[in-house]
């Protein structure tokens, strides 16, 4: 029995968003191909491996299996791919990814560990870089790949694809004044004390940035410039902070809500531009261990297709 990568692929996309529309949308396709391809891959394996309902689709037990050892296949085809081209590439020429805020707390570390690991003949350069400087510097063909956020790549030009949940939570003490809630807003979390991140910092522009008009007042009681010494202060209880999810260590004692503000509802990408090497084996096998960082972090979203081997463009 043989399986095209592409079809495993689409089939962890649906399963991942429980929808077949959703699904085909992140390989690109129309929905009548998507549909098309899933019940060929059913034909192929002789078994249903998708049940579908009135709000979207869920894998059957076969199905579930599929989607297992089809992460594997995936992770293990780019593994080979790069292994081969390390041998044709420089070593003298290193991969350039751009990065920032909680993406360099987590994600991309993990995701190097992985990579360097697998491919010891291929170094890589990261930087830290707010979303418009690794916009700009992906454009220009002076980066191969950055992680950025949506909200900052409107109509930028770049190919991207989604990566992970960046949103922001508001942490406190565990059993502290945030025990019992759920949720509440940025003005409801200024009545207390805070501590924050140096007003320099790209998660302070952030907040400020949407909160021109109706700013609150806020007391920090100190600011500091790492996101492990902001989260350590909630938890001692020194003030409230408001974090991007991705940082929280889902074993630390901590109380975490939900920030209600529109603005907070943040999503990192990943994006490259048209650099003549975007589409080499070893700046995709960079990205199949970014995706594969993301999905497998607790607080982060899901893996995605191969971004650089289609190269689809999307504007923002």
């Amino acid at each position: 029995m043989r399986y095209d990568l592409d079809d495993l692929r689409l089939f962890l996309h649906i399963v991942t968003e429980g929808s077949i529309t959703a699904g085909a949308r992140r390989m690109h396709l129309s929905l009548p191909s998507a549909s098309a391809r899933v019940r060929s891959l059913e034909g192929q394996a002789g078994v249903a491996l998708l049940i579908r309902g009135r709000r979207g689709v869920r894998p059957t037990p076969a199905g579930t299996t599929l989607a297992r050892h089809a992460r594997d296949v995936l992770a293990q085809t780019a593994r080979l791919e790069s292994a081969v081209a390390s041998y044709t590439r420089s070593p003298t020429a290193p991969l350039t990814l751009l990065s920032g805020g909680s993406a360099m707390h987590r994600l991309v570390p993990r995701a190097l560990v992985s990579f360097l690991r697998a491919h010891p003949d291929v170094d890589v350069t990261v930087s830290e870089s707010r979303t418009p400087q690794t916009v700009r510097m992906l454009a220009d063909g002076e980066a191969d790949l950055g992680v950025v956020l949506d909200d900052e790549t409107r109509d930028c030009g770049l190919h991207m694809e989604p990566l992970g949940d960046d949103s922001l939570v508001v942490i406190g003490q565990a059993g502290g004044i945030l025990a019992g809630r759920t949720a509440l807003t940025y003005s409801e979390v200024a009545e207390h004390p805070l501590v924050g991140l140096n007003a320099d910092s790209s998660l302070r522009r952030w907040i400020e940035k949407h909160l021109v008009s109706h700013a609150p007042v806020v007391r920090y009681r100190t600011t500091v410039a790492n996101l492990n010494v902001l989260v350590a202060l909630a938890a001692a209880g020194v003030g409230l902070a408001v974090v991007p999810r991705p940082v929280i260590d889902p074993h630390q004692p901590l109380e975490v809500c939900e920030l209600q503000d529109p603005w907070a509802r943040r999503h990192h990408l990943l994006a490259w531009g048209d650099k003549d090497h975007a589409a080499s084996t070893a700046v995709a096998s960079l990205a199949e261990h970014l995706r594969h960082a993301a999905h497998f972090d607790p607080v982060s979203s899901n893996t995605h297709a191969n971004p650089i081997d289609r190269r689809p463009r999307q504007d923002g």
